[in-house]
């Protein structure tokens, strides 16, 4: 996972498939010196973008995880001024998604401002403006055995607001995000999750302090 580049995205570096900027990477560590390709990369043959590029359309993601049973893919990917998100890529994607950065910012225009092109993008399946919070801290679905109501659902946060959100969906593919805790008269700022070996979830805030 590599950031775009300086505030505003000047450069345009999110949309552009020549640089390794703004974009999700898939190597082969296993092989190569220092790495190799996977053959199924979207651009794998170099032709029409560099052949570490999985997904592109990124600002600056800060946490992403994979479902350990499903292995569908989360994204929290910060915003610039007003809208911080959570992006999805299922299991089995091919590669090749535009998520949008810097024509969108979350599921509004960023670049122009307003009436931009949406065509090919992936809108967030969650997002939050800045009147609550400031910077997406990414996280992960919930696999643990303590509490099996919560099962497979997805937990992220804010680093400035002590604000935690859920997020589920149902079998038509719908998202739904709820708001489950307002930690800010204690709050210290969350920093990142964190993933046990039996599946249980784990969030820190700057003093130190782990809340499972």
């Amino acid at each position: 996972m590599a950031a775009s580049g300086a505030v505003g995205g000047p450069r345009g570096n999110g949309q552009k498939t020549d640089t390794l900027l703004g974009k999700i990477l898939r190597i082969d560590v296993d092989h190569g010196d220092p790495y190799a390709i996977p053959p199924d990369n979207p651009f794998a043959n170099g032709d029409g973008g560099k052949p570490e590029i999985w997904d592109f359309g990124f600002r600056n993601p800060w946490r992403f995880s994979f479902d350990r049973q499903t292995g569908d893919l989360f994204i929290g990917d910060v915003g610039q001024a007003k809208w911080e998100e959570i992006d999805y890529i299922a299991a089995g994607s091919k590669g090749g998604l535009n998520f949008g950065w810097k024509i969108m910012e979350g599921a509004h225009c960023y670049s122009p401002a307003t009436n931009c092109d949406q065509s090919g993008l992936v809108l967030p399946i969650s997002e939050f403006d800045h009147g609550n919070g400031c910077s997406v801290i990414g996280g992960y679905v919930y696999r643990g055995s303590q509490y099996p109501q919560i099962n497979g659902v997805y937990f992220y946060s804010d680093y400035c607001s002590g604000i935690v959100w859920a997020i589920t969906h149902d079998a038509s593919g719908a998202w739904t995000t709820t708001r489950v805790i307002d930690s800010s008269s204690t709050y210290a700022g969350y920093s990142s999750f964190g993933e046990d070996l039996s599946g249980e979830l784990y969030i820190t805030d700057l003093n130190g302090a782990c809340i499972d």
